[in-house]
């Protein structure tokens, strides 16, 4: 096992809006624990062939050999017992079970690595990320660039060129052509009804 800090297992997770570069993060620390010699599993989402079906790939253009599984109970059934970093990419997809199972395996004294959205294209927390996030000993926010240049937090879903309705599904597999990164103020998910401002509300 990997010397660090935390002493025993730990739980990463890379997260941020899409094309902010979080596969490609993935990809590096996996490449470097391979570079370690350490035994490593990469798993992803069947769900994501954007780009390849059994491989995880950033938009930047690298890829790595990744497992690809439908559900956690898969990646469970999947799982090396002696592996000693365990990857998975577009975390988003899985159920809160995996927030479960990478507690498990990290309590085990293993090296969890997640990347995926924080946030659906509404702005709202997405699967299991939030628990993922809290129960992490490392977190990366990873940002990527508005279209009017300032950091992008967030993820802007677009249909024939306008932005997505609040209510549309939250799932839905695309890259450039029906996504792309906004910052707070250039992120756009209209609703079929005026929804009261929170402090508006507070000062009535």
């Amino acid at each position: 096992m990997q010397a660090h800090p935390y002493g025993g297992g730990w739980l990463e997770v890379i997260s941020g809006p899409m094309f902010s570069g979080k596969s490609e993060e993935l990809i590096r620390r996996v490449t470097r624990a391979l570079i370690a010699r350490q035994s490593v599993q990469v798993f992803k989402p069947a769900i994501d062939d954007r780009y390849d079906a059994v491989r995880v790939a950033s938009h930047a253009g690298r890829s790595l050999e990744a497992i690809a599984v439908d559900r956690i109970d898969d990646l469970k059934a999947r799982l090396d017992g002696g592996s000693e970093v365990v990857a998975v990419d577009e975390a988003q997809f899985f159920g809160p079970e995996l927030a479960d199972l990478a507690q498990d395996l990290a309590d085990d004294g293993g090296r969890v690595v997640i990347a995926g959205l924080d946030l659906d294209f509404r702005g709202e927390p997405f699967g299991p990320l939030p628990t993922l996030l809290a129960r992490a000993e490392r977190v990366d926010k990873l940002t990527a660039i508005c279209r009017c240049g300032r950091a992008a937090t967030r993820t802007q879903r677009l249909i024939g060129g306008h932005p997505a309705h609040y209510d549309d599904p939250i799932v839905l597999v695309g890259a450039a052509e029906s996504y792309e990164p906004r910052c707070r103020s250039c992120h756009r998910v209209p609703r079929s009804e005026r929804v009261t401002p929170l402090f508006a509300a507070q000062a009535g």
